[in-house]
C-alpha cells in the first residue's frame, strides 16, 4: 500500500500559479527529495502534504486518508505526518527536556531512544539560550519526532549549519529512517545532499514537476540544462561544437546539444582515439582539481582526483561515451 498519494496538487498565490498539477506516490520507507531553483513551489508543496496550507485544487491521500488543510480543520496539521521548518522555534529559558516533555507522550525507553537518534542525550539539562544552531536543529527534530509520525517533512535541515552540525545532522536523518523506521521527503539546495541519500529526486520549476526519476539518472540524464545545474558542474556544448566529438569512438554526431559532467572526460596516454587541447587553466578544490582544456577553440572543464599536467601543456582527452546526454 502506498503511504502517501500527491494527486493534481495546485495552488496559487496573489493570481500567480505556484504549483501546478503536482502529483506522485511514496511507498513506505521511501526516501524523497524535492529539488528546484528557490521559489520554485517546494516548500509550499511541503506544507500542502502536512496539512497546513490549502491547495486551490488537487487531493493529498496519507495511508488512503484524505489530508484536509487548514480551511477545513480548527487546528491545521494530519495525524502521522510531522513537518520540521528551517524557521523552527525553542522557548527561551528552558532546560532542553522541559521543551521535549512539553509534547512527550512516549515512554521514558522510547523517547530516550529518539534523544540518542539525535544526538541530544548530552542536551537535556542545557538551556535551550545555551545551545548551537546545529543543536537547536536537532532538538526540533526530536520535539516533532516524539508525536511518533510516520511521515517526516525536512524543509532545507542543513541551511544556516556549519560543517560538523551538518555532517551531524545527516547522520541524524539517516537514523530517523534506518532506526526509527520514518519516512522521509527533504528539500536542500545542496546537491551533495540530496543525491547521495534519496531513492528518488523529484525536480520542480515553477511550480511544476520537470523530471522525477533516481538519483543516478538525475544527475547523469537530466533532461535539460535546468536540472543539471541543481545538481554539479557540468560541460554543455552546442549541437555544432559537438560535432568535435564524433572522432571519439563510440560517440555519435547526432546533431545535438551534449551535456557532459566534468569527471567523465579524462587524458589519454596516448593521442589515438582522442581530442587534442592545451590545459588553460587548474583549480585546486581540496579533493579534486579542476582543469579547463581549450580544444577546437572550445573550452572543456575535467574533474581529476590526481593532476598530473600544468597549464600550457599539451593533452589529450578520452570520454566516457556512456556518460554522454543529448538534449534536443
Amino acid at each position: 500500500m502506498e503511504l502517501l498519494n500527491v494527486l493534481g496538487i495546485e495552488k496559487r498565490h496573489n493570481g500567480n500559479l505556484v504549483l501546478n498539477n503536482i502529483s506522485f506516490t511514496q511507498q513506505p520507507f521511501e526516501k524523497i527529495a524535492i529539488a528546484g531553483e528557490t521559489g520554485s513551489g517546494k516548500t509550499s508543496l511541503l506544507k500542502i502534504i502536512a496539512g497546513l496550507l490549502q491547495a486551490d485544487a488537487g487531493n493529498v491521500f496519507f495511508e488512503n486518508k484524505r489530508v484536509k488543510g487548514p480551511d477545513e480543520k480548527l487546528i491545521p496539521g494530519h495525524k502521522g505526518i510531522a513537518y520540521l521548518s528551517q524557521q523552527f522555534e525553542l522557548r527561551n529559558n528552558y532546560r532542553v527536556e522541559e521543551e521535549l516533555d512539553y509534547t512527550n507522550q512516549l515512554t521514558d525507553d522510547a523517547a530516550a531512544t529518539i534523544y540518542e537518534v539525535c544526538r541530544i542525550s548530552h542536551l537535556l539539562k542545557r538551556k535551550t539560550d545555551q545551545l548551537s544552531g546545529g543543536e537547536k536543529q536537532r532538538i526540533a527534530a526530536a520535539r516533532v519526532l516524539i508525536a511518533s509520525p510516520k511521515l517526516l517533512l525536512l524543509d532545507e535541515p542543513f541551511s544556516n549549519l556549519d560543517m560538523a552540525h551538518k555532517q551531524m545532522m545527516k547522520t541524524v536523518i539517516h537514523d530517523i529512517g534506518e532506526t526509527l523506521k520514518i519516512s522521509c521527503i527533504l528539500i536542500s539546495h545542496d546537491p551533495l545532499d540530496t543525491l547521495s541519500w534519496a531513492d528518488e529526486i523529484i525536480v520542480i520549476k515553477n511550480g511544476a514537476i520537470v523530471q522525477k526519476a533516481i538519483p543516478q539518472l538525475i544527475y547523469s540524464r537530466p533532461v535539460n540544462e535546468y536540472v543539471a545545474a541543481l545538481f554539479g558542474k557540468y560541460n554543455l556544448f552546442t549541437a555544432s561544437q559537438s560535432a568535435i566529438f564524433s572522432m571519439l569512438p563510440k560517440i555519435e554526431n547526432q546533431h545535438k546539444n551534449l551535456l557532459i559532467r566534468p569527471e567523465h572526460f579524462s587524458i589519454a596516454s596516448t593521442e589515438n582515439d582522442a581530442l587534442k587541447g592545451v590545459v588553460k587553466k587548474i583549480d585546486f578544490f581540496g579533493s579534486y582539481y579542476e582543469t579547463e582544456v581549450l580544444a577546437e577553440n572550445i573550452f572543456i572543464t575535467l574533474k581529476m582526483v590526481d593532476c598530473t599536467v600544468a597549464v600550457g601543456d599539451t593533452v589529450y582527452l578520452s570520454l566516457d561515451a556512456d556518460a554522454v546526454c543529448y538534449l534536443d
